[in-house]
């Protein structure tokens, strides 16, 4: 009796554990993509907000405001490209390792691009500008040509699978265009069922109603038959020697 009791506290105490851990992942799941959600709306916001500075305020800092609006777009570009492309190619996998090590260079130069906006010197602004914007072009265009040769590898695989497929669709629709070499007239006739005996022809629309008319067969012709008479004549009745005579019709 106490081994099952004990048995059961188990069960209960597994169920109980199985139940927490259960709670406690679900949890940490929706937590997460709750995180996921504020991060992209911040993000969402801050393109908008670069993006009305880039228009709205001259000088060092509307510059400052398109260099790190073009240099989120470009490594967010990328970095959707890479891992898109790594689900299907698993050579890409270097070239995200890669990607991850320019990221540190970007995130680098958008936290100091940030700073650099609220800085009262633009004296001192305007003489970094040129140098802000040689280091963002470089960052971009290492992130564009990592997204584009991505793009052109799986477009370029792309072609070659079409390529292979029409070569396979040509040699279908020359296997089913056979018959213009192989059937012939004997080989039809060959294959054809033996002729049977055909069916009556219907009858014409203005023609009177009669059944239908079936072909000639084999039966004897009429013209060689002797006439007969349709209903054959009465045989003589028997006399019998009670019976009186007849007598003759009256003349008047």
């Amino acid at each position: 009796m106490e081994a099952v009791i004990a048995v059961f506290a188990l069960l209960f105490v597994l169920l109980v554990a199985l139940g927490a851990y259960a709670t406690v992942k679900a949890v940490g799941a929706a937590k997460r993509g709750v995180d996921r959600g504020i991060t992209q709306a911040r993000r969402t916001v801050e393109d908008h907000t670069l993006r009305a500075k880039s228009f709205a305020q001259p000088g060092a800092a509307g510059e400052l405001a398109q260099l790190r609006l073009k240099l989120r777009t470009s490594m967010r570009a990328t970095q959707d490209a890479l891992n898109a492309a790594v689900v299907e190619d698993e050579s890409v996998k270097e070239s995200i390792g890669l990607f991850e090590r320019l990221s540190v260079h970007g995130h680098e130069l958008d936290g100091e691009l940030k700073r650099l906006e609220s800085e009262p010197d633009r004296t001192a602004l305007r003489e970094r500008l040129p140098q802000l914007r040689e280091r963002t072009e470089r960052i971009t265009q290492s992130a564009d040509a990592l997204r584009w040769a991505v793009r052109d590898r799986a477009r370029r695989f792309a072609g070659d699978d079409l390529d292979t497929l029409s070569a396979q669709i040509d040699v279908e629709a020359g296997a089913l265009r056979h018959w213009t070499t192989t059937d012939s007239p004997s080989a039809s006739a060959s294959a054809s069922p033996s002729a049977s005996e055909p069916w009556p022809e219907a009858p014409a629309a203005d023609a009177p109603a009669a059944g239908q008319t079936w072909p000639e067969t084999s039966q004897p012709d009429p013209e060689r038959e002797p006439d007969r008479p349709a209903i054959s004549p009465a045989a003589p009745r028997p006399a019998y020697p009670w019976q009186k005579k007849p007598r003759p019709e009256s003349t008047t």
